[in-house]
């Protein structure tokens, strides 16, 4: 997959959802039990839609963060847990079917006394061969096997995507990887969080190779073996704002002339034992990456790669096997989130169905709780914010006729998917024994490998969904140029059939705005209608659009969690764009509907106000302070707080809903308003 191709909405992919408990009769869409009304909006508006609720919601003991996202997931990932405790129990199934499967699947993994007994005896097997390895090739050839048969991703990264320079086709990208750390920052800085991250790592190294029969001396030192490897590979990685850029990270090579710049890696012998049919040319994120790693396959030795191998084979695996290897590594876990208790069995095996065979199960979850009137709704909503869209394009003061031409173009463009996929996998040929956990990962892994590569020389598929149809999120492709909203995330707050208009183009209208605005953020707005990456702007156009992202950024560069640990604007710039112009565009499509163009209240509230209160109680939540560090580094989403704010600061129809006035905290003068789509 290709570096950002999908532009999610949420802090992470993964969440599940089912069925909300509470009617939409006994709801108040907009509760002021939840809102801290001693407070001006003008001066604190995170903390008046929602600072009661924030107050009466610590973040749970099994939980990093506590919010809307996590709300909706864990009172309905029981409803997920249900589907797979059903088909595990349904002696009925029959061989082969879709509910056999997933109950097969799902009973493997819950079958905890079976994975106490084995130990570590899966990976027994891996540990062996990687032990014989006598020479360099001899590691090549491991990692090519390692990642063709599903057992893990060493030393770089490899997928099939799109050219984005020609997306009909499908082609090898090649990225920069091989570390385990959350961010290369963690190796390379010597701040109090990254020297505490450094040590939780070494003791989580320390413990696996202690638990796999090496000495605690043998131990320290293979830890400090890999840690300098990965050191290494830290150093000549990209950072996450540079990755940003699509250009700097399109790099088109002929095999033959790459393997020139890599002379220890000859592509054209190498990508065949990544069972890749004969290719002219692959993509390539960083050379540079390559460049250096191609020098360490000369300079460190071979008994050095030995262990660096043998790590990732029990990093990747420790989760899996039984229980001192789990606890291992939630410990690390704990260190580097906060997190204070492990989560339930059955929820991590829940959400490990939903990774490995989502389309098996998400055809159990769409049967039972997708609603046709949902997708008519989200339909009927879709059209509206792409009408909405157009008019503010139409009425864009900084942007000339030429460039709003190609803009008209890519939005009448965009492929909206809801629910789930036109055509589900079948996951043929992957074999599920409920008796063989460990092995079904792996089934999984080796085949999941090879479904992308066999995408080789084929037309480009685009009836794929990029998330499976429980996950509560949404995103944009950029070279499909396509926004996507799984069946999980048309619920209560982002969306209820039942509820007023303030409240869904609040929520899920701008949800809607926000994957079309990633069509137009700083990333999304280098690639055309087709998906391709060209320029479609004037030059003078371009110029202002980059003036105003500028600004933006150094609106949420001003923003600090923790006192001091203050938002990276450019690392996030893609979702406040994404905010910003989702929320505009969600306003203009609002004000079209009866409700937007009254005046009349709903539990004291105008129709205004509704509007923007339901777009800050997405947001709303908790977040233990190191989560809340590692999110600034690792996360182009800024912190829920500010999300909440961000956008609205720059629409004048906030100022006017909340009568904000001068010397509150908040107010921006009209003309520092940022007013981009």
């Amino acid at each position: 997959m290709n570096y950002k191709k999908l532009t999610c909405l949420a802090f992470a992919v993964g969440i599940l959802a089912g069925g909300a408990k509470v009617s939409a009769q006994e709801r108040k869409f907009i509760d002021p039990a939840n809102m801290d009304l001693s407070v001006k909006p003008g001066d604190d508006f995170y903390r008046y839609a929602s600072g009661t609720w924030v107050k009466n919601n610590p973040v749970p003991a099994k939980e990093t963060r506590w919010g809307s996202f996590n709300e909706l997931r864990d009172f309905n990932i029981n409803a997920v847990r249900g589907l797979v405790e059903d088909a595990a129990a349904d002696k009925k199934a029959l061989a082969g079917s879709v509910k056999r499967r997933v109950g097969d699947f799902y009973a493997a993994a819950m079958d905890s006394l079976t994975i106490e007994k084995l130990g570590y005896t899966p990976i027994k097997p891996d540990l062996a061969r990687v032990a014989q390895i006598k020479d360099i090739q001899g590691v090549l050839n491991e990692i090519a096997f390692m990642r063709t048969s599903g057992i893990g991703a060493p030393l770089f990264g490899f997928g099939v995507g799109q050219d984005r320079k020609n997306v009909n086709k499908y082609m090898i990208n090649l990225g920069q990887g091989g570390t385990t750390l959350a961010d290369r920052d963690y190796y390379l800085k010597d701040d109090a969080r990254s020297k505490a991250i450094r040590e939780a790592y070494d003791k989580y190294m320390v413990a696996l190779f202690t638990l796999t029969g090496s000495s605690p001396e043998a131990a320290a030192k293979k830890a400090a073996t890999v840690f300098s490897i990965e050191k290494q590979l830290a150093e000549a990685q990209m950072s996450r704002v540079e990755m940003r850029d699509p250009y700097k990270t399109y790099n088109k090579f002929t095999v033959a002339a790459f393997s020139k710049t890599t002379p220890n890696m000859d592509w054209s012998k190498y990508l065949l034992q990544f069972k890749v049919p004969a290719q002219d040319s692959i993509l390539v994120s960083s050379p540079a990456f390559f460049s250096t790693v191609n020098a360490m396959l000369k300079s460190v030795p071979v008994a050095d790669w030995k262990t660096y191998l043998e790590w990732n084979i029990l990093k990747g695996s420790a989760s899996n096997l039984s229980s001192p290897f789990v606890k291992a590594s939630f410990e690390y876990t704990r260190a580097q989130t906060g997190q204070r208790v492990q989560t339930p069995r059955w929820q991590r095996m829940s959400q490990l169905t939903d990774g490995a065979i989502g389309e098996l199960l998400g055809q159990l979850y769409v049967a039972k709780y997708f609603k046709p009137e949902a997708k008519a709704r989200m339909d009927e909503l879709i059209a509206n914010l792409r009408k909405a869209f157009e008019i503010r394009i139409k009425g864009l003061d900084w942007m000339s006729p030429e460039t709003k031409e190609k803009a008209l173009a890519k939005l009448h463009a965009f492929r909206p998917k809801v629910g789930y996929p036109e055509k589900w996998k079948n996951y043929e040929g992957l074999v599920i024994n409920r008796a063989t956990y460990f092995q079904n990962l792996r089934n999984v892994g080796a085949w999941s490998y090879k479904e992308s590569v066999a995408q080789l020389g084929k037309p480009v598929d685009r009836s794929r969904f990029g998330m499976t149809p429980p996950t509560v999120n949404a995103y944009y492709s950029a070279t499909m140029n396509e926004i996507v909203f799984p069946a999980g995330i048309l619920q209560f707050p982002f969306f209820d059939p039942k509820a007023d208009d303030a409240i869904n183009y609040g929520g899920i209208g701008a949800v809607i705005g926000h994957e079309m605005s990633h069509g137009f953020d700083d990333s999304g707005s280098q690639y055309d209608k087709d998906g391709n990456l060209k320029n479609w702007w004037t030059a003078e156009d371009r110029k202002k659009f980059d003036e105003k992202a500028a600004a933006l950024g150094k609106q949420f560069d001003s923003y600090t969690v923790l006192d001091t640990i203050h938002v990276n604007g450019k690392l996030t710039m893609g979702e406040n764009i994404g905010d910003l112009g989702g929320l505009n565009a969600a306003y203009t499509a609002f004000k079209m509907t009866k409700q937007g163009q009254s005046n009349e209240k709903i539990d004291g509230f105008t129709p205004d106000q509704r509007f923007f209160l339901s777009w800050a109680q997405v947001w709303r939540g908790n977040i233990l302070p190191e989560s809340a560090a590692q999110q600034i580094k690792t996360d182009p989403h800024s912190p829920g707080e500010y999300r909440t704010i961000g956008a609205p600061v720059n629409m004048d129809a906030w100022y006017e809903a909340f009568d904000v006035k001068p010397g509150q905290k908040l107010y921006k003068k009209p003309e520092d308003r940022i007013r981009m789509w």
